[in-house]
């Protein structure tokens, strides 16, 4: 992950959010730190946890998959930041001694006014488009496996059927069901359920997303084959789809 990716960031928390015990959570992806962005304190769960860190999308896709915001903060308060006049550290100037304070239990409008949670930066993470026909979808990561994880669920696709094309840039494969990362074939692309419960295009101890040219943020589609017509040929790979298996994301 790129060191200025808040994009990745945001990912990579929303990923660790259900294995973390309650608490106080802090994540700093902050290339514009010291401009107008916010400082902020996200309160989750009714209490359970806080989220610290700034608010330019980073802390967006954990918020949400955990329920949602019920309360958020500004960190204003000096009382509880770290004095000089450095507006390049943030993460040691505001957000560490926010953390501090609220283990310590200082409670949470102690540290600054209270923000709507409707106002924050979003996350910059696209929903799957789901069509009768097709699933419109981006890659969110690669993996140094070369695993490309989908914004698919499983449930996505199960309206198109066993045999699918997948269109990625100026590949177009017929892909189809099947088993894990260790029964995909020499040479085939494997739809596998990985350790998020998406869905991820993989090979059996090759890297995929080099193979079919993607990168976070590249489309494909995954249509129904009675619906492609021309899918076939020369480019036809078989795309198996299960769960689990070595290398996940």
């Amino acid at each position: 992950m790129d060191r200025y990716d808040i994009r990745g960031g945001g990912l990579t928390l929303a990923r660790a959010a259900q294995y973390l015990n309650p608490g106080v959570v802090l994540a700093v992806v902050d290339p514009t730190v010291g401009t107008d962005r916010r400082p902020i304190a996200v309160e989750v769960g009714d209490g359970s946890s806080v989220l610290v860190g700034p608010d330019n999308g980073l802390l967006a896709p954990a918020v949400g998959l955990v329920g949602g915001a019920t309360r958020v903060v500004e960190l204003r308060n000096e009382l509880y930041r770290l004095g000089g006049t450095a507006c390049t550290f943030d993460g040691r100037d505001i957000f560490g001694p926010a953390v501090g304070h609220l283990a310590l239990g200082v409670p949470l409008t102690e540290l600054g006014p209270e923000v709507e949670p409707a106002g924050l930066v979003p996350g910059i993470v696209a929903n799957a488009a789901v069509h009768p026909d097709r699933v419109e979808a981006e890659v969110l990561w690669v993996d140094h496996y070369g695993n490309a994880q989908l914004n698919v669920d499983p449930q996505d696709l199960a309206h198109l059927g066993d045999s699918l094309v997948l269109r990625a840039g100026d590949e177009r494969r017929t892909v189809r069901p099947a088993g894990t990362y260790a029964t995909i074939g020499s040479g085939e692309v494997g739809l596998v359920v990985d350790s998020y419960g998406l869905v991820s295009l993989a090979q059996d101890r090759r890297n995929c997303a080099a193979e079919l040219s993607l990168e976070a943020g590249s489309a494909v589609t995954l249509s129904h084959l009675g619906d492609s017509a021309g899918a076939g040929g020369a480019g036809t790979v078989t795309v198996r789809l299960g769960g689990g298996g070595g290398g996940s994301v």
